[in-house]
């Protein structure tokens, strides 16, 4: 085998070896993105959802306060 056949198939091995190498390692990284976006999607699911516990809490105070002035507002004209 000549020496530039020999350097071609060197040549080529490599790129073969480093081609296959990187699609596995942006394989890879690529399921981490992943993996991490869900992680962050279900923290932003909960904090929504603990925000929206807070605001009908906060809801719920003003509804109450609400119906305590409209029965005090009342209960002096009936009697």
């Amino acid at each position: 085998m000549s020496t530039a056949s020999k350097v071609v198939l060197t040549v080529s091995v490599v790129l073969t070896v480093s081609s296959v190498a990187g699609v596995h390692l942006k394989q890879a990284w690529d399921r981490e993105r992943l993996r991490e976006g869900v992680l962050r999607d279900l923290d932003r699911l909960q904090r929504k959802q603990q925000n929206l516990l807070e605001e009908q809490k906060v809801l719920t105070q003003q509804l109450e306060e609400e119906r305590r002035g409209q029965e005090a507002r009342l209960r002096p004209q009936d009697t």
